[in-house]
């Protein structure tokens, strides 16, 4: 990676807000309905699980003004099946920030029939800002740059400034309530919730930044935490630009793991003998692509299908096809089939549109840690990440963020994340998972004195339940409801083996 990644965030923890200013909200007791708020169905969970139960409690908006404006959670419970087996609840936090699109109290659903159904009372939770609880929305503001995988210097000033008006339409939209949507505070959340369900302690499994959250409240409230799982992290000692452009390198990996298993096979395929080879022919294919007419286009889609596919061991095949069949359909000059060859292949950059307004949380935390501000730093990665991570949009990684323009400081630093008063957990992280590094896994386990159950060859994001991942879920399984830890490193295949196609002969 380069050097430009920003500033190491802070380390300070400033006092917490005394127990007897909490004693209201500590003290609510939650209204169950299985109706939810928010204009959300109930869902039914697996073999014909009883409906989740919904509810809502209050919550300061500024924990350091205890008196002041509330704000709502949204709560969801599925009961634990066996009663008598009980030992608590499990709470879950999904991942973003922001992100699932408020779906966190559908969570529980997706975990009944499990063991831990069987002991658990399961709590879902919409995180502050997002989904049924208080939201923070922004303005929707459409960018005018041309979506690039390589942009060009030229479209430097134009990108910086979509980024600029995007932190203004959150401000515009999110107001006073911005500085207030934290990690530290969704913990704070938890913590509320915790003593509302009248319990000492809670068992916790968070996914991608939800795992993060995690880390969070056990860091800040050692003694409430019992079991945890913590599930696709992103690397505690990093700041969110660090996170972003790790994505780039995380991206790169699965594509030169492909690159090598299709090189062992260009009998087959015919992009080459070895690995450079292959990169070789899929920059052949990247330069065709840009010289038919609308090339950019076409060729930003196939770089996002290198990156995506590659991340998904059971698209190898499709994806050594697909470059072998553009090479064609370009080197002829043939646009229509090359359209036709990715018209499947979608696109991403940060635009969800939920009409004139859109949830703002994403920028909101990721201002938590301190973002460079002068543009050079931004410009000088992009031309970096132009060159060598151009897979799965890794560009957009480097490019200008909101933090460039923060229209905020956020009211206190980051959590020191530490484990002292509570068990030891488990951390879960696919070798090639392509949002969350590999590396922060591996550094969260250490950091916590976790026990780390690596899976495999694989891009899986999200893996335990949500993945359908049955090695992985039998592990995970035997130590939330029965205690049992695996060895501290443990390894699980993939959910989706490499394509059964013989490598070269001799």
């Amino acid at each position: 990676m380069g050097t430009n990644v920003g500033t190491k965030r802070p380390r300070q923890t400033p006092a917490e807000t005394p127990p007897e200013a909490l004693r209201e909200f500590r003290a609510q007791e939650p209204l169950w309905s299985s109706e939810p708020t928010g204009g959300r169905s109930a869902r039914r969970g697996a073999d014909g699980a009883p409906p989740l139960e919904y509810a809502t409690v209050e919550v300061p908006r500024d924990y350091a003004d205890p008196g002041g404006e509330r704000l709502t959670i949204a709560l969801s419970r599925l009961r634990a099946a066996d009663p008598a087996r009980r030992r608590g609840v499990l709470l879950f936090a999904n991942g973003g920030p922001g992100g699932d699109w408020g779906l966190g109290r559908d969570l529980p659903a997706r975990f009944a029939g499990t063991p831990v159904h069987e002991v658990y009372d399961l709590i879902g939770f919409d995180p502050r800002g997002t989904g049924a609880s208080t939201p923070l929305y922004a303005e929707v503001v459409l960018p005018r740059a041309p979506f690039d995988s390589r942009p060009p210097d030229s479209a430097f000033e134009a990108l910086a400034e979509d980024m600029r008006l995007r932190e203004l339409a959150c401000e515009r939209a999110g107001g006073d309530l911005r500085p207030h949507i934290s990690t530290r505070n969704t913990a704070r959340d938890m913590d509320v919730i915790r003593a509302v369900l009248g319990e000492e302690r809670l068992s916790f499994v968070g996914y991608a930044y939800g795992a993060y959250v995690g880390a969070v409240y056990g860091s800040m409230f050692p003694g409430r935490l019992d079991r945890s799982v913590l599930d696709s992290c992103v690397n505690p000692e990093w700041t969110w630009r660090e996170q972003f452009l790790w994505q780039g390198d995380a991206v790169r990996r699965n594509v030169e793991r492909w690159a090598s298993w299709t090189g062992e096979r260009h009998g087959h395929f015919g992009l080459g003998t070895g690995p450079e080879q292959v990169l070789e022919t899929v920059e052949e294919v990247v330069g065709l692509l840009r010289d038919l007419p609308d090339g950019i286009r076409l060729r930003t889609l196939f770089d996002g299908a290198v990156g995506t596919r590659a991340s998904d061991r059971g698209q190898w095949a499709e994806l050594g096809r697909l470059v072998g069949d553009l090479r064609t359909a370009a080197g002829s000059g043939d646009g229509e089939k090359a359209g036709l060859l990715l018209s499947e292949q979608g696109t991403w950059r940060p635009t969800d549109n939920e009409g004139d307004l859109r949830t703002g949380v994403l920028e909101a935390v990721t201002l938590e840690h301190e973002w460079p501000s002068d543009l050079g730093v931004y410009r000088d990665d992009m031309r970096d990440f132009r060159e060598r991570f151009p897979y799965g949009y890794g560009v957009l990684r480097a490019q200008p963020w909101v933090g460039a323009f923060r229209t905020f400081r956020a009211p206190e630093e980051p959590t020191r994340i530490t484990r002292d008063g509570y068990p030891v957990g488990l951390v879960v992280q696919a070798d090639g998972d392509p949002m969350d590094h590999y590396a922060g896994g591996v550094a969260m386990a250490e950091l916590l004195g976790h026990h780390l159950v690596t899976v495999e060859d694989s891009g899986e994001h999200e893996v335990y339940v949500l993945g359908g991942n049955t090695a992985v879920d039998a592990v995970v399984h035997r130590y939330l409801a029965d205690g049992e830890l695996p060895p501290v490193r443990t390894s699980c295949p993939g959910r989706t083996p490499r394509p059964d196609v013989p490598a070269d002969a001799g």
